[in-house]
């Protein structure tokens, strides 16, 4: 077997999916998805195809021509990592390049979380949605599971008349089922007669353009929507105050749109539409492409939750249209991404902005540097991953250390130079998945010379931070850093010093302050700006991050609603690792599995992961 990517079974000499139209049947009750996909190869296999599964039933797999079985094996024990591997025969007589399988996913799905109505914020439907990144998608359908497998996609999504459905491509409509619409006539046993119930209806989409499975995503349940833009619509659960409030929030994406094709080209989805997602939703946004999937922490009243948006804006630029091959090369995702998401901010704010979204990033770096001390591969920025899960390493430093080699190019070259780059880089590999060395190959023939100037070994495969990275600098980010250190004196800053902060400013202030304080202290700060009920999760973790790590006690009340209330992994982890580390600290860590046992499930499966391995 020649390996495509250490977290697929999928295999180099083999053909790969170029289509796939997919009939998906919701059953709620069980929290089952039954399905048939259709597979479309760039050319007609020999001998055994790989595909990953995980946690699937595979019934059958068919022929395109007459449905006659095809056989296929699943691998004896599931890969802790990868699942279970799917091995397809194909004849050595007619050679064909499609072919059916005909699954059903289980409630262990890792990408899908199944809310039950009182989990919701109607409390009336039931609600799914999906998060593949980053090897999820095979636990919804057998696939091969790499983004350098990009595939294009039909879906028709057979699910309750009272539901309706978002996805990740171009809705193409809704309307009543029919018995032998599709593939419904070859759902396992029982689904087919249950297809054109009058009690459902089926939506359909297309995506037409090749994308990597883990942007495949849809949610359904209880939704309604706002328009908030001529590209831009807002969808959320149907409760009024939520859906006016997101749309408040992100008022100006259409204006970060249009920044963003200044500076990358031509928006290339058609779509730039939003999906707020119950609380459970276990990252800030995810990037799929025409439907990006956003947490309700980010709805902050002051539209500072629209920098969230701008990132994921920027990865319809980077990370969409041009994708990492494999996970050891993530940081072609997110440090471009990070990038892209300063400039189309500081071009919409303005550059204090940007400056200070890079001093938060730039402190969260040398934390994450420090974290992985003991293991220091995971600090370069390509990284060798061979049997390694890619959300247990998940960090900021592909981000961070991304961003700052990039920005490192752009000091040397200067921006205007730098901007031609990216231009010339867009339409290069634009609809591609590539790896670091085709990067550093396509820099070094379009600036010549840029190796002996830069590092490029040392900034791609060396360790930690290179000499050469570079701290923001900014009359306000100074101020902010020299607040911080005063605080180390018992001195807090006043109220006229921080009238203008919000959000970003007071989380660079929070993050600078020493990580242990006085008990005191921590509740003299509280006292002065009631830092523990902030609206902004940013700031509020932050703070009780600080309380936990300094005992102040009186906070955890704070600590254990907050870890209920929310799912998002960048909160939870700080707080749940700040309870368990260290020693002396058995109330935190009786306190922490506690809460766990009661939050876990309203925690999507991929977040119950992190903290079980924290816990652990």
């Amino acid at each position: 077997m020649a390996p495509l990517d250490p977290h697929s079974f999928a295999d180099s000499r083999n053909p790969r999916t170029t289509d796939v139209s997919l009939s998906l049947y919701f059953d709620f009750p069980s929290a089952t998805i039954h399905g048939v996909a259709f597979f479309i190869l760039s050319f007609s296999p020999t001998g055994q195809l790989s595909f990953d599964t995980r946690s699937l039933t595979i019934h059958q797999v068919l022929d395109p021509f007459n449905l006659s079985p095809l056989p296929f094996s699943l691998s004896s024990s599931p890969d802790p990592i990868k699942g279970t591997q799917l091995s397809i025969s194909f004849p050595n007589g007619p050679r064909f390049n499609s072919f059916f399988i005909v699954f059903s996913t289980s409630p262990s799905s890792t990408a899908l979380q199944w809310l039950s109505p009182p989990q919701t914020f109607n409390k009336k439907h039931p609600f799914v949605y999906t998060q593949c990144q980053s090897i999820h998608a095979r636990s919804i359908f057998p696939c091969q599971d790499t983004p350098a497998a990009r595939i294009r996609y039909t879906a028709l999504l057979n699910i309750p008349q009272e539901l309706s459905a978002v996805m990740s491509a171009s809705h193409v409509e809704r309307r009543p089922p029919v018995s032998d619409e599709g593939h419904s006539h070859i759902l396992p046993y029982g689904f087919n007669s249950l297809w054109s119930s009058e009690t459902r209806v089926v939506e359909q989409f297309h995506m037409n353009h090749p994308i990597p499975p883990y942007l495949f995503a849809f949610a359904v349940g209880e939704l309604g929507s706002r328009e908030v833009g001529p590209r831009t619509t807002i969808y959320a659960e149907a409760v009024d105050s939520l859906l006016d409030a997101a749309a408040k929030e992100f008022a100006g994406t259409e204006e970060m749109i249009i920044q963003g094709e200044k500076l990358f080209g031509k928006y290339p989805w058609e779509r730039f539409d939003l999906l707020v997602l119950p609380p459970s939703f276990p990252y800030g946004g995810m990037e799929n492409p025409m439907m990006v999937f956003l947490t309700p922490t980010v709805i902050k009243g002051d539209a500072s939750g629209a920098q969230v948006v701008a990132h994921e804006l920027a990865h319809s630029w980077t990370g969409n249209l041009i994708t990492n091959r494999n996970n050891e090369h993530f940081w072609l995702n997110e440090g471009f991404t990070t990038y892209a998401e300063r400039r189309i901010v500081e071009a919409v704010l303005d550059k204090d902005k940007a400056i200070l979204n890079t001093g938060i990033g730039w402190k969260g770096l040398k934390d994450q540097v420090e974290k992985f001390k003991d293991n220091l591969e995971f600090t370069k920025l390509k990284n060798c991953q061979e049997g390694v899960d890619p959300d247990a390493i998940y960090s900021e430093i592909p981000y961070e250390k991304g961003f700052q080699f990039l920005w490192r190019i752009e000091r040397q070259i200067g921006r205007p130079a730098f901007d031609a780059f990216i231009l010339d880089y867009i339409d290069e590999f634009k609809f591609q998945s590539i790896d670091t060395k085709t990067f550093l190959h396509f820099l070094k023939f379009k600036v010549p010379g840029i190796e002996k100037d830069i590092d490029l070994v040392l900034w791609t495969e060396g360790t930690g931070i290179p000499p050469d990275a570079c701290e923001p600098v900014s009359d306000l980010y100074t101020k902010i850093l020299l607040l911080a250190d005063e605080f180390k004196f018992g001195r807090i800053p006043r109220e006229d010093e921080v009238a203008d902060w919000k959000g970003q400013e007071w989380e660079l202030y929070l993050e600078n302050l020493p990580r242990v304080l006085e008990a005191s202290q921590v509740l003299a700060l509280d006292e002065h700006y009631r830092l523990s009920e902030s609206k902004d999760y940013e700031v509020k973790v932050a703070f009780l991050q600080l309380a936990i790590l300094s005992q102040c006690k009186k906070f955890y009340g704070e600590v254990e609603k907050t870890l209920k209330e929310v799912g998002r992994m960048k909160y939870l982890r700080p707080l749940y690792t700040a309870l368990v580390q260290g020693d002396g600290k058995e109330e935190e860590k009786i306190l922490a599995k506690r809460v766990f046992s009661e939050a876990r499930e309203c925690y999507h499966p991929i977040a119950q992961g992190v903290v079980e391995s924290i816990l652990a």
